[in-house]
C-alpha cells in the first residue's frame, strides 16, 4: 500500500512531504552512518532537571562494555523503582541521549531511576549482541541495587520502536528465566516481526519508516542468523513467541499507517487471550513515531498523554 497525503490524519498532513523524503533516503546505509555520526555528538549530554550518571557495564560475552546512562530525580534520598529504558532506532541507530525528553517525562510523571543502555547496533554487531546488552544491563541494575538506590523488586521495562521490540524480548526472557520480576512493560509500537518485510499483504510505503527501511533494519539485526541458516528465536523477533502466559501488564499504542501496525495488534490480542492487563490505543491515519515528529499537533499530544497517563496508572497499581 502506498500512503498518500490524504490518507493521513489531518493533523499530520503538513509533514507528509519531508517525512516521506526521509523514508526514501533512509533505506541506504550511508544515511544510517550519517545518523549515527550525528547521534554521537549528543553522547554524554545531561538533563538539567535530573541527576545524571554514566557507567560502563561489562557485557556477558566479555567483548564489550555497555555505556549506560542512569537518570534520577534531583534530591531523591529514598530507594526508587527502576525502569530499564531501551531507545529506538530500528536496531541500527540511536542512543539514550536522543530520548532524554522521554526519560525526563517518565521521571516527572512518577519517580523512578531510569537505566538506559547504549546497546550495540546491528552494523556494529548483530543479534544477539544488542539484546544481550539490554538484558545484561537489567541484571547489572538488579545486582547493583544498593549502589543505584533502587528497589530491584519494582522493575519496569520500556522502549519505543526497536526499543519496544527489545522491551518485549527482555521481558520474555525475564519471564522464562525468572531472573527478574517485571511489574509492567511498555513496548510502544514495537518492532517485533521480522516477517513483515516479506509479507505482500503488509507492504507499506509511508512516511518515516516503511517496509523498505524495515527490511534493512531486520536484515542487519538478523544477519548472522541468516548466514547460519538457523531458525529465528523469539528473543530476536518476539512476534515468533507462541506462549504469552505469565507476561506482565502491558502498555502500547500504534498508528494504522506504519509497518508495525498489524504485529502490534496481534501482540495485544495474544496478551489479552492470556488475560494480561493491556492498555492499548490505535491511532488511525498515523505514521511511525508521529507523536515525536509532529509534536505540536493535537493527535501527537493525545498519544504522549496516553503514554504517560497509562504509565502513571500502571505505576500506581503495579509498583506503588
Amino acid at each position: 500500500m502506498k500512503v498518500t497525503k490524504q490518507m493521513l490524519h489531518e493533523d499530520l498532513r503538513a509533514h507528509f512531504r519531508p517525512l516521506s523524503a526521509f523514508a526514501a533516503i533512509g533505506k541506504y546505509k550511508p544515511t544510517i552512518q550519517l545518523m549515527n555520526a550525528l547521534s554521537r555528538l549528543s553522547k554524554g549530554k545531561n538533563i538539567e532537571s535530573l541527576d545524571c550518571d554514566e557507567y560502563s557495564v561489562p557485557s556477558s560475552d566479555g567483548d564489550w562494555n555497555i555505556r549506560t546512562r542512569v537518570y534520577r530525580p534531583k534530591h531523591a534520598t529514598e530507594k526508587l523503582p527502576v525502569m530499564l529504558y531501551i531507545h529506538g532506532g530500528g536496531y541500527i541507530t540511536g542512543n539514550p541521549e536522543g530520548f532524554g525528553f522521554v526519560v525526563e517525562r517518565f521521571i516527572k510523571t512518577r519517580p523512578c531511576v531510569v537505566v538506559a543502555p547504549d546497546y550495540r547496533k546491528a552494523y556494529t554487531q548483530p543479534f544477539p549482541a544488542g539484546f544481550n546488552d539490554c538484558y545484561d544491563t537489567l541484571m547489572w541494575a538488579k545486582n547493583n541495587a544498593e549502589k543505584l538506590a533502587i528497589d530491584s523488586d519494582k522493575v519496569i521495562v520500556a522502549g519505543h520502536s526497536a526499543g519496544g521490540g527489545l522491551t518485549a524480548a527482555v521481558t520474555l526472557k525475564a519471564r522464562d528465566t525468572q531472573d527478574v520480576d517485571i511489574a509492567f512493560q511498555m513496548p510502544i509500537y514495537p518492532m517485533i516481526d521480522d516477517l513483515q518485510p516479506a509479507d505482500p499483504d503488509r507492504y507499506i510505503k509511508t512516511p518515516v519508516w516503511d517496509t523498505a527501511m524495515n527490511k534493512m533494519g531486520w536484515g542487519a539485526y538478523l544477519s548472522d542468523l541468516h548466514k547460519q541458516g538457523v531458525d529465528i528465536p523469539a528473543y530476536a523477533a518476539p512476534a515468533r513467541n507462541t506462549d504469552y502466559r505469565g507476561l506482565p501488564p502491558t502498555i502500547t499504542f500504534v498508528g494504522s499507517l506504519e509497518p508495525f501496525y498489524q504485529e502490534t495488534l496481534d501482540y495485544v490480542e495474544a496478551l489479552k487471550q492470556e488475560s494480561v492487563d493491556v492498555a492499548f490505543k490505535l491511532y488511525d491515519g498515523c505514521f511511525h513515531a508521529f507523536e515525536f515528529l509532529s509534536p505540536n499537533t493535537k493527535v501527537s499530544k493525545d498519544a504522549r498523554d496516553f503514554t504517560f497517563d497509562s504509565y502513571a496508572d500502571f505505576y500506581d497499581r503495579y509498583v506503588s
